[in-house]
C-alpha cells in the first residue's frame, strides 16, 4: 500500500470511529488472542503453525518500490539489516555462501563486536529468535549472569545510596554469554563450519576497517570519558597512536582483539570460557575491581527457553520470555490496544498516541513490579499475559485523560537496560528468519577493556535493581523480583521479534533503545497489521514511549506541535528525544514474497542489503 493510500485509510477510520471513541474505551472487544506455546524443554521450540495452503508457495518476486541504498534493499534469495555497513555484508556473504541464515546471523554478531564497539560484543550478551520455514520458533537465551561473588547490595554506599560501579569499570560487568550464545545456535542450526563464521570479524579486526562519521564521532566521545575515568590503556585501542582521534575514513585496527577472535575461531566457544584465556581475563578483572572468577566463567551456559507465542489480529507474533521483559510487555500492549479499538484511530494522532500511552503506563507498572530471571523468581506470567486481565486493564482507560502513575500499580500482587543496544535481522531464501539483539548496556559498556585482549565489558549489573524501588540508568524503577542474586540473570527489555501470516514470515523486528525497545517493536508491528504500512514507511515513523515512572511521555522531536498541544490538554507531561531506538527490520513483502530490508538510517547509520 503506497503512502496515500494508508493516509486515507487512516483518515477514513477516523471518521468511522469518532461516534464511538467512549465506546470503544468503556467497553473493549476481547482480543483473539492465544496463550503463550509450551513446547518440551528440550527443544524449546513453539509448535509449527496450521498453513490454511498445503499447496507449494509461488516463486518470490522483488517487492514493489524501489530499493534505496543503504536504507532499503529488495531481493528474493536473503536479506541482512543490521546497525553496521560491514556486518550487514558480512551477513549477506554467508547467506551467498550457503550459510543457514542462524549462520549468517551468527557472522553479524561477530563482525558487529569488531565494527560497532558501543553496543557489538564479545563481553556482551543478548537474546536470539529463530523461526524455521516449517513455521517452527525457538528462543535462545545468552544473557549475561551475575557474577558469584555478587550481592544485593554490592552497588550501595555507606549512605545507602547508589554508586557508579554498577555503571562504570569492571565491577560493573556481568559474565558474558554472546559467544556461548553463538556457539549453541551454530550447534543446533548451523550449516557452514564454525570457522567461516568468525573469519570475516577476524580479518575486520587484524586489517582494519574505515570508520563512517558516526562512529568515528562516537569513538571521539567516548575515548575521552575512558581517558576521564582513569581507563586510558581502553581508550587507546580506539585512537590514533599519537592519542589523536580517528577520524572519518581512517582505519580501525584492533590487533588484541584479532588474537582472542582467532582463538574462538580456532577452538569455539570453550576457548574463551575455559582455559589460559578464560584465567587471564578472569584475573585482569578481578585485579581491576571487579569481582569476576574463572570458575563463573566455566560455567555460564546459554538457555533455550520456550518463546511467547499468541496472536495479534491474523497475525501470529513469536517473542522473547523472561529473563526478557520484552515478550511479556509486547503481548500486552498489542493486546490493549486491540481492546482499545486503535486501529480505528488516526495513526500518530492525539487520539491514538494518547491511548496507547495509557496502555504502556499499565504494561510497564506490571513489567517493573514483577518480572525477573524465571530460574530465580515465580511470576503470574499466566495471569500477565490472560487476554481478561488485559482486557480490565484497558478498560480503567480514560479517553480523553491521561492517568497519574501514582495512581497506577501493578494488576497482580508481586512476591515478597542504555540506548545502545543493536537489533539486526537476517532472512534466507527458504524462509528461515533470525531476530537477534545484543548489548553492552549502556554505550561501549563500563568503558573498561580486559587489558592484553580488546574485550569491552558489559556494565549490565545496573540493569538489576541495584536499589530496589530507586531508579536505574534508564529511570526505571524496579522490584525485589529483579534484586542481584549470584548466578541470576537481570531483566532485559530486548525484544527480538518475528511476525508470520498465513503460515509464512511476514516481518523480523526489534529495536535497541533500553526500555523503548519494547514500545518501539510494538509501534512498528501496530504500523504493519493496522495500517497496512510498509515497512520502510513504518520504521522512519515517530515514535512515543511511556514506561509508569517518570510519570512523562516521551516522543520523538519530529512530533506535531499540535498533537503535543492536545496531548498537554489530557494530562501528559511531554519530553522530547532526537530519535528512540533503531530498528533494522525485514518484511517478507505480503503479494510477491520478496523480501525488503530496512535499516534504520534515519536515526544514524546502519545498512539493509538483499539479493
Amino acid at each position: 500500500m503506497n503512502p496515500t493510500a494508508w493516509y486515507a485509510r487512516s483518515v477514513l477510520a477516523h471518521l468511522l470511529a469518532l461516534a464511538a471513541l467512549t465506546l470503544a474505551c468503556k467497553e473493549p472487544t476481547s482480543p483473539d488472542v492465544a496463550s503463550s506455546v509450551t513446547a518440551p524443554p528440550a527443544l524449546s521450540a513453539s509448535a509449527a503453525p496450521t498453513s490454511t495452503a498445503d499447496v507449494a508457495p509461488k516463486p518470490r518476486a522483488l517487492p514493489k518500490g524501489a530499493a534505496e541504498a543503504p536504507r532499503v534493499a529488495l531481493g528474493t534469495r536473503g536479506a541482512v539489516s543490521s546497525q553496521e555497513a560491514n556486518a550487514t555484508d558480512v551477513g549477506l556473504s554467508i547467506l551467498k555462501a550457503g550459510g543457514s541464515a542462524v549462520d549468517a546471523a551468527i557472522a553479524v554478531g561477530f563482525a558487529l563486536a569488531v565494527t560497532h564497539p558501543s553496543a557489538g560484543n564479545l563481553g556482551g550478551g543478548g537474546f536470539m529468535v529463530v523461526r524455521e520455514a516449517s513455521g517452527k520458533s525457538f528462543a535462545l537465551d545468552y544473557r549475561e549472569t551475575a557474577p558469584s561473588a555478587s550481592s544485593r547490595d554490592m552497588y550501595l554506599g555507606k549512605d545507602g545510596k547508589p554508586t557508579k560501579d554498577s555503571l562504570e569499570g569492571p565491577k560493573a560487568a556481568g559474565i558474558p554469554g554472546t559467544v556461548r550464545g553463538f556457539a549453541e545456535a551454530h550447534k543446533r542450526f548451523g550449516k557452514l563450519p564454525w570457522k567461516d563464521l568468525v573469519a570475516p570479524a577476524v580479518a575486520l579486526a587484524r586489517d582494519g576497517f574505515a570508520l563512517d562519521p558516526v562512529t568515528a564521532a562516537d569513538l571521539a566521545r567516548v575515548t575521552k570519558k575512558m581517558r576521564e575515568l582513569g581507563f586510558a590503556h581502553t581508550a587507546k585501542l580506539f585512537e590514533r597512536p599519537d592519542g589523536g582521534a580517528l577520524a572519518a575514513g581512517e582505519k580501525l585496527v584492533q590487533p588484541e582483539l584479532a588474537k582472542v577472535l582467532q582463538a574462538i575461531a580456532d577452538g569455539g566457544a570453550d576457548a574463551f570460557y575455559v582455559g589460559a584465556l578464560a584465567e587471564k581475563m578472569a584475573s585482569e578483572v578481578s585485579q581491576a575491581g571487579g569481582v569476576w572468577k574463572a570458575s563463573d566463567l566455566a560455567a555460564y551456559r546459554a538457555k533455550w527457553r520456550d518463546p511467547i507465542v499468541f496472536s495479534y489480529r491474523g497475525h501470529e507474533v513469536v517473542t522473547m520470555p523472561p529473563p526478557s521483559s520484552g515478550g511479556v510487555v509486547l503481548k500486552q500492549l498489542l493486546v490493549m490496544s486491540e481492546a482499545l479499538k486503535l486501529n480505528e484511530k488516526p495513526w500518530r494522532s492525539a487520539e491514538e498516541i494518547h491511548l496507547f500511552a495509557e496502555a504502556m503506563r499499565r504494561a510497564y507498572v506490571d513489567r517493573n513490579q514483577l518480572l525477573g530471571d524465571p530460574d530465580f523468581v515465580k511470576m503470574p506470567l499466566e495471569t500477565l499475559l490472560d487476554p481478561a486481565y488485559l482486557k480490565q486493564r484497558a478498560s480503567t482507560i480514560d479517553p480523553l485523560r491521561a492517568t497519574s502513575s501514582k495512581d497506577i500499580q501493578p494488576g497482580v500482587a508481586p512476591k515478597s537496560e542504555s540506548t545502545q543496544t543493536t537489533h539486526y535481522s537476517v532472512v534466507d531464501e527458504a524462509g528461515n528468519a533470525v531476530s537477534n539483539t545484543t548489548t553492552l548496556n549502556t554505550g561501549y559498556g563500563a568503558k573498561f577493556a580486559i587489558p592484553g585482549t580488546g574485550v569491552l565489558l558489559n556494565n549490565e549489573m545496573d540493569d538489576f535493581a541495584v536499589a530496589p524501588g530507586k531508579p536505574n540508568v534508564f529511570g526505571l524503577v524496579q522490584g525485589e523480583t529483579n534484586k542481584i542474586e549470584p548466578g541470576k540473570r537481570m531483566l532485559s527489555s530486548m525484544t527480538p521479534t518475528i511476525l508470520s501470516k498465513d503460515g509464512e514470515v511476514r516481518a523480523i523486528l526489534g529495536s535497541p533503545g533500553g526500555p523503548t525497545i519494547t514500545t518501539t517493536v510494538a509501534q512498528i508491528t501496530r504500523a504493519l497489521v493496522d495500517y497496512g504500512a510498509p515497512l520502510d514507511k513504518a520504521v522512519p515513523a515517530l515514535r512515543a514511549h511511556h514506561q509508569w515512572l517518570p510519570d512523562e511521555l516521551a516522543v520523538e522531536e519530529a512530533i506535531g506541535a499540535d498533537v503535543v498541544a492536545e496531548l498537554e490538554k489530557r494530562g501528559h507531561k511531554i519530553t522530547k528525544r532526537p530519535r528512540m531506538g533503531h530498528a533494522n527490520c525485514i518484511e517478507v513483502d505480503p503479494e510477491t514474497r520478496g523480501f525488503r530490508a530496512v535499516a534504520d538510517t534515519t536515526r544514524a547509520g546502519g545498512k539493509a542489503a538483499a539479493y
